[in-house]
């Protein structure tokens, strides 16, 4: 009753008096707080932000930002920056009319009826809300390709060096091996070498495996090579060549594009939620429109596994359907297709004698439907040409298949001619009811007349054996089988392979089985193999093994105990500990003891892998109790030349980040083992994803005390094998208490502002005329203001004594006091 007896009462801000700080009425200096009073208020400028539209993020970017009436910061957005993200310009003629680099006079929704842009400045976001109807559709997981970053230019070699020193009862060896993988990135050009160079007690030799240039050809979604390099393999068996190759790249897509994935069709009658599942997981969820929709951007999760849909109306009703949902590898989404030209000679592979003829080969796949995927191609050389013919199916419940037919027809190298038939059906299905998949099953049959490309051009040292292998001996039957099942909660596989030869009874045989569980933490598994090649003696090996974590007594460390036996009868026992140490587990170990029966020996081995800034080098070292030893060691990395300088790191990958820590050193990098920036400040993040987001972060948490940044993550968007620019700018300096004191004697006044002269370093001034700044350095300008009349504003050169230097107090906080002088140019002590 009494609240509501009081007279009205009305909203106001508040202004906190700053003399109450200062703790005497006559020290009062009229400090300008006004920007401080306002709760949506910030400093206008130039932030780094993350773009997001309708809660999906479509860039990241410097952006500038002005206050508005109520003081919160407005985005400066421009056409151009409005069309890159997808925004469709063109619809909307007042705001297609303006320039297209000049900021919007007005706000978004002027131009678009309901867009709307926030900024949230705790986590630097541009939120814009925009009808749908102003956007270009974008599949999901879609890297707008003016993103694409083709990197800078570069030279580089990525090594891998491994060598051994063996000891027996009776003799000595060494051996030494070393792979150069050499290139050179000009613009989109990537100019690649790989060689090889060998040792042993014998002979040595350099071996140059490929050379090849390559670059995108974006508006085909392809990849042009010229040089020695090897067909994809999809249609045709895989070639090494010498020449030129177009071939279709699927990584240029956006992710949920790539692979198989069927086209769901349906009806909604409302706003309705329409949801995806697959072996029970929801893969998919979208909001669809009244009327008929269709959804054709599902990620290709599994091979197998039909798909429940589910349409939940706006009133809350539901639909239900199933879309019947199995792969082969050849298998394509509705209307795309992936294709492969190559004009080339062939390579024989390793040092065989064989003929290498030009050649010609093209091939196709095309998804017709959701059920047929047809493909094809063409090939002939001089002597031989082939053709391939066939289809993928989706059977439905019954899984999906494959069949092709390839006829050849060659003229050997005996001059005879022979022409057959190759047919190849492929399976592939997931069993629900059992959780059983299989994941391949496949088998093929030739006539007796055929012959793959490879076969046609071999030799013959002799042509008057009739025995020659090579030439009688050619393929059969090939079959080949993969199956797994989960029982209870453990893995169950079978991987089976035949291949048998006309006008022999010889067979090529291969067969591993095994058990893999996990119980109470402890990893279990037995395993089962048989081999046989030919006329050769098989090989049976039966082994089981256990690994238990010691995370409670050594972090991030395992033993293990595994038992096997040969067909001999001879077994072996092999207990061991392995794991990793250090802050970020770059280093990792391994001890094994085995023992092997019936007159066998006792092995003892140790092992260990540092992954430095620098380089991974291993070394290992072995002995048994026959007196047998060896001494393995081994480096691998990369040494890359580069705008920056030059630049010693860890393998390279494919796509790889140059980073640029405006000198600072000893800088650390998220989920990045063992890599930090050098002496000059620069680093190298190897293995990024090509045409995706990949984020950096700084280890913020391992800065060194004089190093600071306000850039903590960057997103890059390479290209496939580029070598992309990052730069984060940090500060080297340290992290600093200071007390600033006027000319008059009296403390700088609170809420004063500081910034350092020319670096975007800032702080705000607290009680007591202290300021906190960090990356500090000696004899750093700063200004202080706390109004814009020139006599309150004060400038100093912040000193660092040599004893704070030497300094190595447990925060890294430097605790200083600087003089500060009305006019600029006087010299300032600090004591």
């Amino acid at each position: 009753m009494i609240l509501l007896s009081l007279p009205d009462v009305y909203a106001r801000e508040y202004v906190f008096d700053p003399t109450a700080l200062e703790g005497d009425a006559q020290l009062h200096q009229d400090v300008d707080l006004s920007l401080f009073s306002n709760t949506k208020a910030q400093l206008p400028g130039v932030y780094h932000s993350i773009v997001m539209i309708n809660e999906h993020k479509y860039d990241e970017m410097d952006l500038h930002y002005v206050n508005q009436e109520d003081g919160a910061l407005v985005a400066q957005l421009t056409p151009a920056m409005l069309e890159k993200w997808g925004v469709r310009v063109d619809a909307y003629p007042k705001l297609a009319a303006l320039p297209a680099n000049s900021p919007l006079p007005q706000p978004l929704g002027n131009y678009i009826p309901l867009a709307v842009s926030t900024f949230d400045f705790t986590n630097l976001t541009l939120n814009i809300s925009m009808p749908q109807a102003a956007i270009v559709h974008r599949s999901k997981g879609e890297v707008d390709p003016s993103r694409w970053d083709d990197g800078v230019s570069v030279l580089f070699t990525d090594y891998s060096f491994s060598g051994s020193q063996n000891e027996g009862s009776s003799d000595k060896s060494t051996n030494q091996y070393l792979n150069l993988r050499n290139g050179m990135n000009l613009g989109g050009w990537r100019l690649r070498n790989n060689s090889t160079y060998s040792k042993s007690e014998e002979e040595q030799s350099w071996n140059a495996l490929q050379t090849f240039l390559q670059h995108d050809i974006k508006k085909l979604d392809a990849q042009f090579t010229a040089g020695e390099s090897s067909t994809r393999g999809e249609v045709f068996d895989s070639l090494e060549y010498t020449g030129v190759n177009v071939v279709s790249d699927d990584e240029m897509l956006p992710t949920s594009q790539r692979g198989f994935a069927p086209t769901i069709r349906g009806v909604a009658n409302s706003n309705a939620e329409v949801s995806v599942r697959q072996n029970g997981n929801l893969i998919y969820q979208a909001t669809v429109a009244p009327g008929a929709f269709e959804i054709n951007d599902i990620y290709s999760t599994s091979n197998s596994g039909d798909l429940d849909i589910t349409i939940k109306e706006a009133d809350g009703t539901e639909h239900h359907f199933t879309q019947p949902y199995s792969t082969v590898p050849l298998m394509q989404r509705p209307g795309r297709i992936r294709y492969e030209v190559t004009a080339a000679h062939y390579r024989a592979s390793g040092n065989s004698d064989e003929n290498e003829p030009a050649f010609g080969q093209a091939s196709a796949i095309y998804g017709l439907n959701n059920w047929v995927t047809l493909f094809g191609g063409l090939m002939g050389s001089e002597n031989y040409w082939a053709t391939v013919t066939g289809l993928g199916i989706a059977l439905g419940e019954m899984g999906s298949a494959s069949v092709d037919m390839t006829y050849s027809s060659t003229t050997l190298d005996n001059d005879k001619e022979s022409s057959g038939q190759s047919w190849r059906v492929l399976y592939s299905k997931n069993i629900e009811a059992t959780d059983t998949h299989f994941t391949l099953a496949s088998y093929r049959y030739s006539t007796s007349g055929y012959y793959d490309f490879a076969d046609a051009n071999r030799k013959y040292d002799d042509q008057s054996d009739e025995n020659d292998l090579s030439f009688y001996y050619n393929k059969r039957n090939k079959l080949q089988l993969n199956i797994s099942q989960n029982v209870l909660g453990s893995s169950v596989y079978l991987n089976g392979y035949q291949q048998d030869y006309w006008g022999t009874g010889r067979k090529d045989r291969n067969l591993s089985a095994g058990f893999n569980t996990n119980i109470s933490g402890m990893s279990v598994y037995t395993a089962y193999t048989y081999s046989k090649m030919g006329s050769g003696q098989d090989d049976r090996v039966l082994s089981l093994g256990i690994s238990v974590p010691l995370s409670r007594w050594l972090s991030n460390s395992w033993a293990n105990y595994s038992l096997s036996n040969s067909k001999r009868g001879d077994t072996t026992q092999n207990l061991g500990v392995n794991g990793t140490l250090l802050d970020d587990q770059r280093l990792s170990y391994s001890l094994q003891q085995s023992h092997t029966n019936h007159g066998g020996t006792d092995d003892s081995s140790i092992y260990s892998s540092y992954r430095s800034q620098y380089a991974i080098v291993n070394a290992g070292y072995y002995y048994s109790s026959d007196r047998s030893r060896q001494l393995s060691y081994g480096a691998s990395g990369a040494l890359v030349a580069h705008p920056h300088g030059v630049t010693l790191s860890q393998p390279l990958g494919d796509s790889f980040a140059i980073i640029n820590a405006n000198g600072a050193k000893g800088v650390r990098f998220q989920n990045q083992r063992g890599i930090q920036t050098d002496l000059f400040g620069n680093a190298i993040i190897p293995s990024l994803t090509a045409y995706q987001e990949n984020r950096i972060g700084i280890d913020t948490t391992t800065l060194p005390d004089d190093v600071d940044t306000s850039d903590t993550a960057l997103t890059l968007v390479p290209t496939r094998n580029a070598a992309v620019n990052a730069y984060f700018d940090a500060h080297i300096g340290y992290r600093a208490m200071i007390t600033l004191i006027r000319d008059n004697h009296n403390v700088v006044p609170f809420g004063a502002l500081v910034s350092a002269d020319d670096l975007p370093i800032s702080g705000i001034v607290a009680e007591n005329g202290v300021v906190y700044l960090a990356g500090t350095a000696d004899n750093m300008p700063i200004t202080v203001s706390w109004g814009k009349e020139p006599d309150k504003q004060c400038h100093a050169i912040i000193t660092i004594p040599e004893s704070q230097v030497q300094s190595d107090n447990s925060a890294g906080v430097r605790y200083l006091q600087a003089q500060c002088h009305q006019e600029k140019n006087d010299a300032v002590k600090t004591q």
